[in-house]
């Protein structure tokens, strides 16, 4: 998602349908010089001053048969989100860098065995990390192996919990992984692997190439976008990183959410610093200036009693009732 920052307060306070092509193919056209920035969707063009970059990073696959098929049946890139669903089962993790042997560690806190596939005879992750899973018992390696395809069966998934196999949509069915065909990459030797999940931790691509030329990009993490200081400002002044495209390290919803809030805090500072406004004051006179057409609007009643509706006679009520007190 591309935040427009003129947006955010809009977003909190009055809840109105944002550019709904955002996330497809788009190009920024502008410079540090000139403003506003234009942003241009597929259906749109939007005039802004502020820009906060959200849109993350995509995991790296395989694309090998049965990993799209079977994702959310047991095909993954995140141990922390989908490891516990595997308690005490055996797990694949196909990976060799630090992203691979975190998961590992992670999944072997719950899982029976884990196996990690690596394409080459060591590993790219830091000796600590790596040196940890080769100790590890739950784990085990397998050198100079890749995965060639990733084999399940299909099963009847029933939203209720009920023996009765008529009640029983058989058209909701869905792919598990019950194993995977690996290849050594020395003899070409074929083998099967019997597991419940496969992980694939083989890096992360962050969603940022429209912004090749706009904005510096780190020269440590390839596709990341470069912040100033810690701050979520970039190169470009009035564009700011949030989340996973500046974040090679952590890559969790829960900090992406954080840095979203600092980058719409770095963003309205920064406008107010710009003199381009008060972007609430500005939203707050337009709501009330709404509020008060809609007011406009309705026609007006003179004397409204509901207890005339009611057909109740009220007349002399509080003096009689006065008198009974």
């Amino acid at each position: 998602m591309l935040l427009d920052q003129r947006l955010y307060p809009r977003c909190v306070h009055k809840p109105r349908p944002l550019v709904q092509s955002l996330n497809v193919k788009l190009s920024l056209t502008s410079t540090q010089k000139k403003r506003p920035f234009k942003v241009y969707t597929n259906s749109s063009e939007i005039e802004t001053h502020s820009i906060i970059v959200a849109t993350g990073a995509e995991s790296n696959w395989l694309d090998i048969p049965g990993e799209y098929e079977m994702r959310g049946g047991g095909v993954s890139s995140c141990a922390i989100c989908d490891g516990a669903a595997f308690y005490q089962k055996d797990v694949v993790v196909v990976g060799g860098g630090d992203s691979a042997m975190e998961e590992a560690l992670v999944l072997a806190r719950t899982s029976k065995i884990v196996t990690v596939i690596h394409r080459r005879d060591e590993f790219r992750a830091s000796k600590v990390l790596a040196q940890r899973v080769m100790e590890h018992p739950s784990i085990r390696i397998k050198w100079n192996t890749v995965v060639k395809k990733i084999v399940g069966q299909k099963v009847v998934v029933s939203e209720k919990d009920t023996s009765d196999e008529d009640s029983m949509d058989l058209d909701n069915e869905q792919m598990f992984v019950t194993g995977a065909i690996l290849s050594n990459t020395e003899t070409g030797e074929e083998s099967k692997i019997d597991c419940a999940a496969v992980f694939v931790a083989i890096g992360h691509t962050p969603t940022t190439s429209f912004l090749k030329d706009i904005v510096d990009f780190d020269e440590d993490h390839d596709g990341y976008l470069k912040t100033l200081g810690r701050s979520t400002r970039t190169s470009t002044p009035g564009i700011f990183a949030a989340g996973d495209v500046s974040d090679a390290i952590y890559r969790q919803a829960v900090t992406s959410a954080g840095s979203g809030a600092a980058a719409a805090l770095d963003a309205e500072r920064w406008l107010s610093e710009e003199g381009l406004g008060n972007e609430q004051a500005e939203f707050e006179a337009e709501l009330l200036a709404e509020l008060m057409a809609d007011d406009q609007s309705k026609p007006a009643v003179d004397n409204y009693n509901a207890y005339d509706d009611a057909g109740v006679n009220v007349s002399g009520m509080k003096e009689s009732t006065t008198g009974e007190l």
